[in-house]
């Protein structure tokens, strides 16, 4: 291969390394191969084109862009603000029916017509149930799920009022929101109206569209994603802190190799638990394997970490190199982040690709729909397949190198419960230590990744910065992989942190990094800022807390959602990679200055990860400056004379 057609492989693993010249010696074409190849539109990645109609495609690109208009009249800030608001409601519809499926699943499991799944966290339960004002006393788990899970179903349909988990925010917050009328109704009619006013001859007003588009994004991050999170952890049980395993190393040369991909754990917590009945172990030995590996790969590796234990086998961009190993047996996908050429790359190796749902199938892939009615068998015949196939492996070849340890499932209720117990849980312990300066603030690293930019690196020299100069960090989604990779998400790299922040860790005994979950709970971290603000001392609102997010390696529509949401929220949120709407002056001017005055959270884009870290930084000083805990409180240490002397 010429050095021009060279795959970048700056800020990559060294298992992802091996496997990218696997590829390239046995001609196998990849993801950063395609990146190579294929030269973004510089019109389009901008937000200067538009072809919501056949009169066009418009492209208002050079130096008179902004005074150019479309055929229909459509000036340059109008194109980029309906292109972004269209990626809001693609992002909002995508978590919003994985928390429509979830809400159908409880209400099946509550009815007793889905075998195999139960409520496993019923104090959860009855939580979500208050925030929903559903009577709880003398109700029967199943009868409360059905209230539960029907309610929930009802906020996608719902056409007037306000969505119920709306109240969870803090006060200033919800009053912020009805004065800018952006609470959403339902969720669906947010991504109904928001699809309508972006067709042609509608809504022609940026600000209008952007407001709408917020309305679309609240109903994701305090609706369907919300939604998504909760129900799954009254379903499947909260997650708590759990050591598990990072990389393709994890993949076991002997045994069947499952690897789960997607999304929505109600498939792959029914194959973990049918890879462990002792029929479909025999099973699979019978076939000369010594039993079922599991593994995981972007949201849905997540969700059976926090849960089982079970090993990420890597992030979005690992998916082909996983079966370049020559040793996975199946791919299970559902929905979401699932690449079609998976298909492509499976034919030069054994690995079957099994979709499962009929919203995303894939051309030239084995289907076999999963039936939450039917889970325990639709589970079963799945690794059947995936052990017939055992006997047909050719050479394998896993990466040698050593897979990391991490420890994740820090849920809010982690966080409560580590800093003060069962009965005296509280953030109390966390306020404090932001206002004596031993945290200087949090930042939330999260999203996917892009072959783009440096697909490691952006992640992880971030994270690495920041905990350097004692900023808590938390991640989700394929951000949380990519970063436990360089083993930050241990007790161990308190080491690596700054004072404030390694005394923190040594003393409740976690990482400096904390896995909250996958994409859809980072209303994990919406609830927890909601936490802290109520417990005082750091404002009255989410706005107020020196708390930043960050999405070094977004790609896709999803990512532009939970940023919606996120600002709105009260938070600065900002970008990698490239911004869709730098193009135009009109919208780069409502994006990164007017949001701020309507929301006081606002975005930033920058793609180096080390000037996002001074990006964070400054932002989370001028947040404590405000708050006047500019100034790191020292502690003093009362001998026996200073205690007499004190007065009560």
């Amino acid at each position: 291969m010429s050095d021009e057609n060279k795959v970048d492989i700056t800020g990559i693993d060294k298992a992802s390394i091996e496997m990218i010249q696997k590829a390239a010696d046995e001609g196998v074409e990849l993801v950063f191969d395609r990146a190579k190849k294929i030269k973004p539109c510089p019109i389009g990645a901008v937000g200067q084109c538009c072809k919501n109609c056949m009169m066009g495609p418009c492209r208002l690109a050079g130096k008179d862009a902004e005074e150019k208009h479309g055929v229909c009249g459509a000036t340059l800030g109008v194109i980029a603000a309906r292109n972004l608001a269209r990626m809001i409601a693609s992002g909002t519809a995508c978590h919003g029916d994985h928390g429509r499926d979830i809400a159908f699943t409880l209400l099946a499991a509550a009815k007793g017509e889905a075998p195999g799944y139960e409520i496993k966290d019923e104090k959860k339960l009855h939580e979500v149930a208050g925030w929903l004002e559903i009577p709880t006393e003398g109700k029967e788990k199943n009868e409360l799920g059905i209230e539960v899970a029907n309610a929930c179903i009802s906020m996608f349909s719902s056409q007037t009022g306000e969505l119920p988990f709306i109240k969870r925010a803090p006060k200033k917050r919800q009053e912020l929101w009805r004065e800018r009328g952006v609470i959403p109704r339902g969720i669906d009619r947010e991504v109904v109206e928001m699809m309508n006013r972006t067709h042609i001859g509608m809504d022609q007003d940026v600000e209008n569209i952007m407001l709408q588009g917020f309305r679309c994004a609240l109903a994701n991050g305090w609706g369907g994603s919300m939604v998504a999170t909760e129900l799954q952890d009254v379903l499947f049980g909260t997650p708590k802190p759990i050591r598990g395993k990072v990389n393709l190393g994890v993949l076991k040369e002997d045994y069947v190799n499952i690897v789960l991909h997607g999304h929505e754990p109600t498939l792959s917590e029914m194959i973990a638990a049918m890879s462990q009945d002792p029929e479909i172990i025999a099973y699979a030995k019978s076939k000369g394997a010594e039993g079922i590996n599991l593994s995981g790969i972007c949201c849905t590796a997540n969700e059976v970490l926090m849960r089982h234990g079970i090993p990420t086998a890597g992030n979005f961009l690992q998916q082909e190199l996983a079966i370049l190993t020559g040793a996975v047996e199946a791919m299970v996908v559902d929905v979401q982040c699932i690449m079609s050429y998976i298909v492509d790359v499976s034919k030069n190796y054994h690995t079957k690709i099994i979709t499962t749902s009929r919203k995303a199938k894939i051309t030239g892939a084995d289907y076999v729909e999963f039936d939450e009615h039917n889970a325990v068998e639709s589970a079963k015949g799945i690794i059947r397949e995936a052990i017939d196939n055992f006997a047909n492996r050719g050479k394998v070849q896993i990466p040698d190198i050593d897979t990391h340890d991490m420890v994740v499932g820090f849920t809010d209720e982690t966080i409560a419960y580590m800093l003060g117990g069962t009965y005296r849980g509280s953030y109390r312990p966390l306020n404090d230590a932001i206002i004596s300066g031993r945290i200087r603030g949090i930042v939330g690293i999260v999203g996917c990744n892009n072959p783009k930019v440096a697909t490691d690196d952006v992640h992880t020299l971030l994270a690495k910065e920041l905990i350097k100069n004692d900023v808590l960090v938390v991640v989700s989604g394929c951000s949380g992989s990519t970063i436990a990779k360089s083993g930050l998400l241990v007790p161990e790299a308190k080491d690596m942190a700054g004072p404030g922040l390694r005394e923190i860790c040594e003393t409740v005994g976690i990482p400096p990094v904390l896995h909250v979950g996958s994409c859809v709970d980072n209303t994990r971290i919406l609830i927890a800022c909601t936490h802290m603000v109520k417990e005082g001392g750091l404002g009255d609102d989410i706005s107020d807390l020196p708390v930043v997010g960050v999405a070094p390696g977004w790609m896709s529509e999803k990512a532009i959602s939970i940023g919606h949401f996120t600002v709105a929220s009260g938070l600065l949120t900002i970008f990698g990679v490239s911004f869709p709407v730098t193009g135009s002056k009109e919208m780069s001017d409502m994006v990164f200055n007017k949001y701020a005055e309507m929301f006081g959270g606002k975005f930033a884009f920058e793609p180096d990860p080390l000037k996002m870290a001074e990006l964070c930084l400054d932002h989370i000083d001028e947040k404590r400056k405000a708050l006047g805990i500019d100034t790191k409180t020292e502690r003093v240490l009362y001998d026996m004379e200073k205690r007499r002397d004190l007065q009560f």
